[in-house]
């Protein structure tokens, strides 16, 4: 059996970024039966990360005959949506967990408890004394790590937001700066000329995804300030950035990257090559968002990651058994997934 139920939430707030605004939230909720138990899933497709949302129904549509026809294993190896992909894999992968009588993070295979992640907050575009405002908000709450959104203003006025924001909270607090891909390689070289002295945990995406070869340059071209890369992972293989020696840190987005199987293993070859994973969202449901929290949980010494997310809705599809307290964010111990949608 398998049940897929469009749904639409709306964000409390834009989510202002270097590619514009983001307003709403599409998607899908899945519930598949596998062997007695029901598991969940959830696609929120993401334009620019995943497929769309019209090529995420049809994936979500074609996979089950698929399996009926094959089995899952095949349904799953052939769909090349990565949202629907996410959808499919985590309710069968929740399904498991449940029959395992474990939570889904160990199932992903950690055996030890996880009962908190660290997570960062996330400051969206802002003049530099809105922004510093908001961020000084942020760490009153207990973040530790707060990530701002630049890229959307010149490269001046972005380093004089930082610079402010390093003002006003000093140096204990891990500040990271997403652009998104907004920059050439002339602005980059500029910003992290800038930003240096401010001490960034890192800056991610400051080129466009494809530009590979670009960020391996900007990495080991002298720069001090730590790379990451996030998008670039929708465009190219993560053996592909690897090789290339393109970042410090990889930004692993489940459902960009097509189920929170694929994000654990992505996450032990980034450790491999001796690049730090950190998980985010695509500002999902409390479904998807949960699962992202065990595949954080399922990773050693993972550093504060793009988790605390579910504020940004002004609605939810169901109670979320992840709260955040302190800049961490609780870890379900239920069996499987640990959402609970009250149609069990």
């Amino acid at each position: 059996m398998i049940d897929i139920e469009p749904y639409h939430l709306d964000l409390a707030r834009p989510l202002s970024t270097a590619r514009g605004e983001i307003e709403e939230r599409e998607g899908f909720l899945v519930r598949i039966e596998y062997a007695d138990q029901v598991g969940l899933g959830e696609a929120a497709p993401l334009p620019g990360w995943t497929e769309s949302l019209d090529a995420c129904r049809e994936a979500l549509k074609y996979a089950p005959e698929l399996a009926r026809d094959e089995d899952w294993g095949v349904a799953l190896g052939e769909t090349s949506a990565p949202a629907a992909r996410h959808a499919l894999a985590l309710a069968l992968a929740d399904a498991r967990a449940k029959l395992n009588n474990t939570p889904l993070y160990r199932y992903l295979g950690n055996e030890r408890l996880v009962r908190r992640v660290p997570v960062n907050a996330t400051v969206g575009d802002a003049d530099a004394e809105t922004t510093a405002r908001r961020v000084t908000e942020a760490v009153e709450n207990g973040f530790e790590c707060v990530k701002i959104k630049v890229g959307a203003r010149s490269v001046a006025e972005d380093t004089d937001r930082l610079r402010r924001v390093r003002e006003v909270v000093g140096d204990e607090v891990a500040l990271r700066a997403d652009a998104n891909g907004a920059w050439d390689r002339e602005q980059a070289e500029q910003a992290l000329e800038a930003v240096e002295p401010l001490d960034l945990e890192y800056v991610e995406q400051p080129m466009p995804a494809e530009e590979v070869a670009a960020h391996a340059g900007l990495r080991n071209g002298g720069n001090e300030v730590p790379i990451a890369l996030d998008e670039s992972l929708a465009e190219r293989p993560v053996t592909d950035l690897l090789a290339a020696e393109a970042a410090d840190y990889l930004v692993l987005k489940p459902m960009a990257l097509g189920g929170p199987d694929r994000a654990r293993n992505v996450a032990r070859q980034a450790r491999q090559a001796g690049v730090t994973p950190v998980l985010s969202t695509t500002v999902d449901g409390v479904v998807a968002r949960t699962a992202a929290v065990h595949v954080a949980a399922a990773i050693p010494e993972i550093p504060a990651c793009g988790l605390a997310t579910a504020d940004w809705l002004a609605d939810d599809l169901g109670p979320d058994p992840a709260p955040v307290a302190d800049g961490r964010i609780e870890v379900p111990q239920d069996k499987g997934l640990g959402v609970d949608l009250g149609d069990e």
